[in-house]
């Protein structure tokens, strides 16, 4: 009998990095200074990425240059080009407004799989997403994209063997969203709105143990792909679908040779099974708690999934502050 040994676990290494980013990223809490804690959550994770010699591309990042240099923009080179290495996926802070007003909801985020595995969503700025967890992952059929939401929610609430009424919807607070929050409330279901933090949402939907249900809604393309590689590593489920926001937007797409119709899977979107994602947090929130400075230390809490062992680990680093 042939023994399948898993890839090399870098695991704890983009929980090195995430922790990093996220300590960085702390010291803006509240600060109400946007562009500042940009800067320094995006250095911080360039430079830990740095140091711990990972190699790839990053597939999904930040698209804006940080003092001129392309740090974590789509398709910068990280490591030794000449060397095969990962796709990765960064997000230094999802949920920026969220860390400079002081509010729960801010991580630090990022996902590796083999490279030229990762789907890119081009010029897209926003998808359809539906996410559920593995519990509901066999009932989440493309038709649930157009569908009522009221449809949708009583196949999850039968594949949990709950009550439409005592499921809990994910959904980001924005005005696109009105009709569907009309829908999900006619139905007697409770909705958690979210302000921000796209991709969180759909790590409370994905894990079976937050209490929550299904996110719906329209959301960051980036941030979306980003979602599908930890969904994908917990074996729960996700459809998405382009959602162009004008008609420019929509020839962008079209001109690169992406479907608007087409409703995308996990697998199409991260075609591996040999995936890492790691999530720390900022400030707390329902998925982690947010870091604490109790004298010359500080506590962090992180998310560490990985997808061939099915293993999902969750961390508490104790971090010796320098003077």
């Amino acid at each position: 009998m042939t023994t399948h040994l898993p890839s090399r676990n870098i695991g704890l290494d983009l929980v090195r990095i995430t922790e990093s980013t996220a300590l960085a990223a702390s010291r803006w809490i509240g600060s109400g200074d946007y562009h500042g804690v940009h800067i320094a959550a995006c250095q911080a994770m360039s430079n830990a990425i740095k140091e711990l010699h990972i190699t790839g591309q990053i597939i999904i990042g930040e698209e804006t240059r940080i003092e001129g240099q392309a740090l974590l923009c789509g398709g910068t080179q990280v490591g030794d080009k000449h060397k095969t290495g990962v796709d990765l996926a960064v997000d230094p802070i999802d949920g920026t407004n969220l860390l400079i007003k002081g509010r729960p909801g801010a991580i630090s985020l990022m996902g590796t799989v083999p490279q030229g595995s990762l789907w890119s969503p081009g010029p897209a700025q926003y998808v359809d997403k539906l996410i559920v967890d593995r519990e509901a992952a066999d009932v989440l059929v493309p038709e649930c994209m157009d569908a009522p939401a009221a449809w949708t929610l009583s196949l999850i609430a039968r594949a949990k063997n709950k009550a439409v009424r005592d499921l809990t919807v994910v959904v980001l607070a924005r005005r696109r969203h009105q009709e569907l929050i009309d829908e999900i409330r006619a139905t007697g279901a409770r909705i958690f709105l979210q302000e921000e933090g796209d991709v969180e949402g759909a790590l409370l939907a994905a894990l079976v143990d937050t209490g929550f249900d299904i996110l719906m809604g329209t959301g960051g393309a980036t941030q979306g792909v980003l979602a599908a590689i930890a969904v994908k590593a917990l074996g729960s489920k996700m459809l998405m679908r382009l959602a162009p926001n004008d008609m420019e937007e929509r020839e962008m797409i079209e001109a690169v040779g992406l479907d608007t119709k087409k409703i995308y899977t996990c697998d199409e979107l991260v075609k591996s099974n040999e995936i890492a994602f790691a999530a720390t947090g900022i400030t707390a929130s329902p998925l982690l708690p947010g870091i604490t400075i109790r004298g010359n230390y500080a506590h962090m809490h992180s998310l560490l999934i990985r997808s061939e062992t099915g293993t999902r680990r969750h961390i508490h680093t104790e971090y010796l502050l320098s003077d």
